[in-house]
């Protein structure tokens, strides 16, 4: 096919090679998950000592388990003596120990060594530099975060850094005191399609007014087709008449009680790189959680968080819930429908973006930067 010429107002996108391509997909995992920090788990879902869960980071299995003493740690999921995998449940609860179920190595939960069979005829092993690999761990908005790389980036500077990018500063994000959220509803999609089309489908609104009746008839901005992350400190207005960000534009509940009135009847969109997003609305937030499994499937655990007492009361989630559950389902469905098309001839070169897309075009940059890096 030949390659047209493109006017200014149409900017191109990512070759197809890059949402089917398996090599170029286990380049990403080494050189993009494996690097940056990667949102893992829910800290409150680890609610007492001994509680862990696996988390398939890149290429690498990671445990990330709470500690005798309270705080988290996150390991390399791999026995250092044969290479057994500790933890082959995606959750669960040990006592005191981790113990390799093939040759019974065991580890305390700060991933020392601490037993084993015939260790005391051993006196030459070290135990501390025998126990399990330790991975970087840091917490944010509730969750924790870790990050494969010898030498991490700078957590501030390219997690809540992203929320200064998007949103003018951190205390916009701070005041909905996401760490401090209870978990009202988790609903995990399995989605077969690319980690990158879903990225870019949340990264602009071109589409909603297709897709989207609901989110539209909430924020009717969006029918015009500029997405919230397409401005920098922009919130998208809630229509006249709407009471909360419900399926049907009814009452929601109440303002957490640190938002402003200026990100009063607003919502808010982050991506945070590479695999998560955060949804900001006046009364709970919405944070997405990518898996990227293989090239063309990707696993995505959405978390409802609202205020610890509207969770205890019992109250009637549902139509908050069913908003962005209907969105979710949208445009995972969208993404599914547009996977096989990445492999054909029409898409050899690539798509094209229109300019309330272009800021997608940062989103391929930086990943090319990414790839490109030795």
């Amino acid at each position: 096919m030949t390659t047209l010429p493109l006017p200014p107002s149409l900017a191109a996108t990512l070759p197809g090679r890059y949402y089917t391509d398996p090599d170029l997909f286990r380049t990403e995992q080494e050189r993009v998950f494996e690097r940056m920090w990667f949102c893992a788990v829910r800290c409150a879902d680890l609610d007492k000592p001994g509680a862990f869960r696996t988390v398939q980071v890149g290429r690498e299995s990671v445990l990330v388990i709470r500690s005798r003493t309270g705080a988290l740690n996150a390991f390399l999921n791999v026995c250092r003596h044969r290479g057994a995998r500790l933890c082959t449940e995606e959750r669960g609860e040990v006592r005191r120990t981790l113990q390799c179920p093939y040759h019974a190595w065991t580890y305390g939960l700060d991933g020392k060594l601490i037993a084993a069979p015939n260790l005391g005829r051993m006196p030459d092993v070290d135990r501390s530099a025998y126990g399990l690999v330790g991975v970087a761990l840091r917490e944010w908005l509730g969750y924790a975060w870790v990050c494969l790389a010898d030498e991490p980036p700078s957590f501030e500077d390219t997690v809540p850094g992203a929320a200064v990018e998007r949103l003018g500063d951190t205390a916009a994000i701070d005041r909905y005191g996401a760490e401090g959220l209870a978990l009202g509803k988790r609903i995990t999609y399995d989605v077969r399609a690319n980690w990158k089309l879903i990225v870019e489908n949340f990264m602009e609104c071109y589409h909603c007014a297709t897709i989207h009746p609901e989110l539209t008839d909430v924020l009717p901005e969006f029918a015009e087709g500029y997405a919230a992350q397409y401005y920098v400190g922009h919130g998208a207005e809630f229509g006249d008449g709407v009471r909360g960000f419900t399926v049907d534009g009814g009452e929601g509940f109440g303002t957490l009680p640190e938002v402003p009135p200026e990100q009063d009847r607003r919502y808010y969109a982050i991506t945070v790189k590479p695999t998560v997003f955060v949804n900001l609305v006046p009364d709970h937030v919405i944070l997405h959680r990518m898996f990227p499994l293989a090239e063309d499937r990707t696993v995505v655990e959405c978390d409802w968080l609202y205020a610890p007492e509207v969770v205890a009361s019992g109250a009637d989630l549902s139509k908050s819930v069913q908003l962005f559950h209907r969105v979710n389902t949208q445009d995972f469905a969208a993404c599914e429908r547009t996977q096989p098309a990445m492999a054909s001839r029409a898409y050899r070169d690539g798509g094209v973006l229109v300019p309330t897309e272009h800021h997608i075009g940062i989103f391929h940059a930086w990943l090319r930067e990414q790839l490109d890096a030795a």
